[in-house]
C-alpha cells in the first residue's frame, strides 16, 4: 500500500481476508490507497473498510489475470468510509427513518440489552415478552425489571431479535466467542463443476453471470450490490409483503427486484428454474433455514451442480448460538464491542462502532467469495460454497485495537458525488464515487435503484456462462 508505507490495521486485515479467499499475498502488492480521514473509534473502522473493498478488488484482478495481465487496484480510503455510512443523496426528497421507534439501547436490572424491532414480528415477540405498550418510556419501564440475559433469552424464544451487552473479557470466554475464534473468517469448500464457456470482460468484468439474491438487511445486498456494479444480473427475491423503505434505495441499484413465496408449488417450481440457471447464490436464511423449505445445500447442489454458492449469518456456523436471530448491531452489543466504545468515550451507555461496519465489510468479502468461486470454476472446474458471519468479521476488527490513523474523516462533500442524477423509484437522487478502481473499471450500475417486489421473478437475458 504505497500511500501508507508503515504497516497500518488495514495491512494485517487486508492479509486475512487474502488468506481466507486463497489468494496470494503477493497480490497486495497491486494495491494502492488513496485519500484520507478516519472514522472517529476505539477500532480501525476505515481500516477495515479500506480492507473489506480492497479485498473485493483484488479478488476481481485475480479473475482478470486468469486471461489477461494484472490489473492495479485503487481504493479511495475516504469513500470507503463514506459508502460505509450510505451511498445516496436524495434530491428533493427524504429517507424515512431506519429505526423503528422503540428499537435501541435499554438499562435492564443488571446491565444493558439491545432491542432491535424494525421487522413487525420482531417488534411483535418483544412487547409480547414485555407485556407492555409499544412507546418507549413504557418499553424503558418493563425492561428495568428484567436482567438483562433473562430478557435476551425470552425474548429470542418469543422469536424476537435482543443482544445484552457483554465486555470483549465476557465474550472471549463466552462459548460461543470461543467457536467463532476457531472459525475461519471465510469457510470455503470444493466441488467438482461443469465446465463454464464464460470469460470476464476487463470492461465489464461480470458482465454475462447470474446472481440470485435471498438476502436482506444488510451484508448480503451489499454484496450484490458490489456483483452488480461489476455488470451481472442481479435478481433478488423477497417473500409476499417484506419491505426495507429505509434501505432499498441506498443497496437495489442494478438490481431486478421480484417476490416469491415458497411455501407456494408454483413459486417454489419457478424458484428451482431461477436456481438452476444461476451462477452465483447468495443467501443471508439463518443456518437450517432454507434445509426447512426444502433447499438445503444437497439439493441446492442437485439441482445447480456448478453453483456458487455463498451464505451468511449473524452469529457463526458453529457454537451454541449458531442460528441465533441478528444484527450488526446486536453483534456489536454481543461482542464487547458497544462495552469497548463506552469505556473510551468514558459515556454511561452503550458506544457502537460509527457505522454498521460488520455488515458492510461482510458484504465486501461475501461478494470476494462470490468472485473467487467464478475464479475456481474457471480454472480449476470447481464449485465454491463459502459460509461468512459477522461475529466472525467482528473478531478481524477487534484484534486490533486503537482508531485508524490519520484525521478524522471530513464528512460526505458535494464532490464525492458522481454527476449524474440517478431516477430512483423514490425521486432522484445522486449516488457517491466509485471507492474502487481495478484498471480502469470502476463500479457503475446498469439501472437505478428499484423498489422491493417491482419486478418479474425470471432472467432478463439468455445464459452465457
Amino acid at each position: 500500500m504505497p500511500e501508507h508505507p508503515a504497516p497500518t490495521p488495514s495491512h494485517a486485515i487486508l492479509a486475512e481476508a487474502l488468506d481466507a479467499l486463497a489468494l496470494p499475498a503477493a497480490l497486495a502488492e497491486r494495491l494502492v490507497v488513496a485519500g484520507e480521514g478516519s472514522l472517529p473509534s476505539c477500532f480501525p473502522v476505515t481500516d477495515l473498510a479500506t480492507a473489506a473493498i480492497a479485498a473485493a478488488g483484488l479478488a476481481v484482478s485475480g479473475l482478470l489475470s486468469l486471461d489477461g495481465p494484472s490489473s492495479a487496484v485503487t481504493v479511495d480510503r475516504h469513500l470507503a468510509s463514506a459508502w460505509f455510512i450510505f451511498s445516496l443523496r436524495p434530491q428533493g426528497w427524504e429517507m424515512p427513518n431506519p429505526w423503528d421507534p422503540i428499537a435501541g439501547d435499554y438499562r435492564a436490572a443488571d446491565g444493558w440489552i439491545r432491542l432491535h424491532t424494525n421487522a413487525p414480528h420482531h417488534r411483535a415477540a418483544a412487547l409480547a415478552v414485555l407485556d407492555c405498550a409499544g412507546e418507549r418510556e413504557a418499553v424503558a419501564s418493563a425492561v428495568s425489571r428484567f436482567a438483562a440475559g433473562e430478557l435476551e433469552t425470552a425474548i429470542l424464544s418469543a422469536g424476537g431479535c435482543a443482544a445484552a451487552m457483554r465486555d470483549m473479557a465476557a465474550w472471549r470466554v463466552h462459548a460461543q466467542g470461543r467457536a467463532v475464534r476457531a472459525e475461519p473468517l471465510i469457510a470455503l469448500d470444493r466441488a467438482a463443476a461443469p465446465a463454464s464457456s464464460w470469460r470476464p470482460d476487463p470492461a465489464r468484468p461480470l458482465a454475462g453471470i447470474r446472481v440470485l439474491d435471498l438476502t436482506r438487511v444488510l451484508a448480503g445486498p451489499i454484496a450484490t450490490r458490489f456483483l452488480a456494479g461489476l455488470g451481472a444480473e442481479v435478481l433478488r427475491i423477497d417473500p409476499p409483503g417484506w419491505e426495507e423503505p429505509s434501505i432499498a434505495p441506498d443497496v437495489t441499484p442494478g438490481k431486478r427486484c421480484a417476490r416469491l413465496d415458497l411455501r407456494q408449488t408454483a413459486d417454489r417450481r419457478r424458484f428451482e428454474a431461477l436456481l438452476a440457471g444461476a451462477d452465483i447464490l447468495v443467501h443471508g436464511y439463518r443456518p437450517g433455514a432454507l434445509d426447512g423449505l426444502g433447499y438445503g445445500p444437497t439439493e441446492r447442489r442437485r439441482v445447480n451442480p456448478g453453483l456458487i454458492d455463498v451464505s451468511l449469518c449473524a452469529y457463526g456456523w458453529t457454537g451454541p448460538w449458531a442460528g441465533r436471530r441478528g444484527f450488526d448491531s446486536l453483534v456489536q452489543m454481543s461482542t464487547g464491542i458497544a462495552a469497548a466504545g463506552m469505556a473510551w468515550k468514558g459515556a454511561d451507555r452503550p458506544v457502537p462502532l460509527p457505522v454498521q461496519a460488520l455488515d458492510h465489510a461482510t458484504g465486501y468479502l461475501i461478494a470476494a467469495s462470490a468472485i473467487r468461486g467464478l475464479a475456481a470454476r474457471l480454472r480449476e472446474g470447481l464449485a465454491v460454497t463459502a459460509r461468512l458471519s459477522l461475529t466472525r468479521t467482528a473478531l478481524a476488527l477487534t484484534e486490533h485495537s486503537g482508531a485508524s490513523p490519520g484525521p478524522d474523516f471530513a464528512g460526505r462533500r458535494d464532490e464525492d458525488y458522481a454527476p449524474e442524477t440517478e431516477l430512483t423509484a423514490w425521486g432522484p437522487a445522486l449516488r457517491l464515487s466509485s471507492p474502487l478502481r481495478i484498471g480502469d473499471t470502476v463500479l457503475r450500475w446498469d439501472r437505478p435503484a428499484s423498489a422491493l417486489g417491482s419486478a418479474e421473478a425470471s432472467w432478463s437475458h439468455a445464459r452465457t456462462a
